[in-house]
């Protein structure tokens, strides 16, 4: 829609994915009691919906110790959190809250930047908006996508830059984000499938 009257900004548009550090953060603290879920910082790559969501929980900003088991244990509750919350509910309702939380939070990361802070938040973002940062997780494995949840920058411009992830994914996380990858790319085509019939 932005692009057919000539308005996109591949800076300036955002999809919130910091549910999904909240909820990483917040589920490795349920796993371990002793990490300060408040300071935790898990990156999240990929998407935001089941496997297209990617946390690198070995490039925690706090090392966990983590079993492969609980690796892949915590990576499907990850993914799928908002499953929980629905049948908690059931099926009464959604993660509202932390859909609530999430989102001010990232207006709030939003709002600091546009004053000069410097503020790292993840986001579902245009590539495009820093095809130089963009390499580092093409190579990973989002390929030739057009849109991938990434670190980044924020500034009063929007998109500063793609925030690097300082060390290489395991093994595990990798095979994840191709995975997360041929998800996005069918989720992305019906997308634009989508926009371009309404």
């Amino acid at each position: 829609v932005l692009k057919s009257k000539g308005v996109f900004d591949a800076r300036r548009l955002f999809g919130v994915t910091s549910l999904d550090v909240v909820r990483a953060s917040r589920f490795v603290r349920d796993l371990r009691p002793d990490v300060d879920a408040a300071a935790l910082r898990v990156p999240v790559v990929g998407g935001h919906s089941g496997n297209t969501i990617v946390p690198l929980l070995s490039l925690a900003s706090t090392p966990i110790s983590l079993s492969p088991e609980e690796t892949k244990d915590l990576t499907h509750r990850i993914q799928f959190g908002g499953d929980e919350v629905v049948k908690a509910k059931d099926g009464a309702g959604s993660a509202t809250l932390s859909m609530a939380y999430a989102g001010a939070r990232f207006a709030d990361s939003l709002l600091r930047a546009m004053k000069g802070e410097s503020v790292v938040e993840p986001t579902f973002i245009a590539l495009a908006a820093d095809p130089e940062g963009a390499k580092e997780f093409r190579e990973l494995g989002a390929g030739s996508l057009e849109f991938f949840a990434v670190p980044v920058e924020l500034g009063p411009g929007g998109v500063k830059r793609i925030v690097p992830l300082g060390a290489q994914p395991s093994a595990f996380e990798l095979d994840a984000i191709k995975v997360a990858t041929e998800a996005l790319a069918t989720n992305i085509a019906t997308g634009v499938t989508y926009v371009k019939g309404v």
